[in-house]
């Protein structure tokens, strides 16, 4: 049987590539179960220090298997949508949370929740065929898998709001222009590369001040100057704290290169 998520190690760099290509990597329970439970894994593996997220074959991710889902739709469920809150919701909060960079690359079509989930990256690559498409109202939903926080925070409000009610696809040029996309490559075939790439350069340095400015960044973009110098206090504390921080700092005195150890 084929796995539905590969799971590639090469050093501290552990890439997650979505692996249903027949259905343009569309999002079924097994995928979403493993993807779940893998970040699960990862946040406390000391030996990862960056992920790059992908999809096998041409297309990054087509968001929820409507196939599955009409089973689920014609089976008379009280609750047809409850994978947002088994598998969506758990998915994004890892995803956002996790204490290391994560990296998109984003080949091809990302719709639906697969757009969701380049969204929640640090950082998405893609190329020239890559777009988006926020499909969910196209079948009469709202967003999910955190779209509705991470939108808005990527393109603005009044932008998000017109993805999301008009559904038209984006594509590469203007989702780099709007900030969906970091960097674009010229060739498709250098995003996968582009992106583990990066994620190597990431994986190689201060790992527990990523985390911590993801966590500060996350605390700043939702509340108040307050939170955000409590939020900076509290990073710099525990940054402040670490052998990364101490090495980097005697490096740079003596004019070297610091090598970071991720902790």
């Amino acid at each position: 049987m084929t796995e539905p998520l590969l799971v590639d190690r090469t050093d501290a760099v552990v890439t997650l590539t979505l692996n249903r290509p027949t259905a343009m990597n569309s999002l079924d329970v097994a995928l979403k179960e493993a993807l779940r439970d893998t970040l699960a894994e990862l946040e406390s593996d000391r030996g990862c220090r960056a992920v790059v997220l992908a999809g096998a074959g041409g297309s990054f991710c087509a968001g929820q298997d409507l196939r599955e889902h009409v089973d689920t739709l014609q089976a008379g469920d009280d609750n047809p949508l409850d994978t947002v809150r088994a598998h969506y919701n758990p998915i994004a909060a890892r995803l956002a949370s996790l204490p290391k960079p994560v990296v998109a690359a984003v080949r091809g079509m990302a719709a639906g929740a697969g757009a969701s989930l380049a969204f929640l990256a640090d950082i998405r690559i893609g190329g020239p065929s890559t777009s988006f498409l926020m499909a969910f109202a196209k079948v009469g939903l709202a967003a999910d898998t955190g779209a509705s926080w991470t939108l808005p925070r990527l393109v603005g409000h009044a932008k998000a709001v017109e993805l999301l009610m008009l559904a038209e696809p984006v594509r590469a040029e203007e989702a780099c222009r709007l900030g969906l996309l970091n960097r674009m490559t010229d060739d498709d075939e250098q995003v996968l590369p582009t992106a583990q790439e990066l994620a190597a350069r990431l994986a190689a340095g201060p790992t527990v001040a990523y985390g911590a400015i993801k966590r500060q960044l996350s605390v700043a973009d939702a509340g108040t100057l307050a939170d955000a110098l409590a939020a900076e206090a509290q990073a710099q504390a525990i940054c402040g704290a670490t052998a990364d921080h101490r090495a980097a700092t005697m490096a740079f005195v003596n004019k070297q290169k610091p090598a970071f150890e991720g902790r």
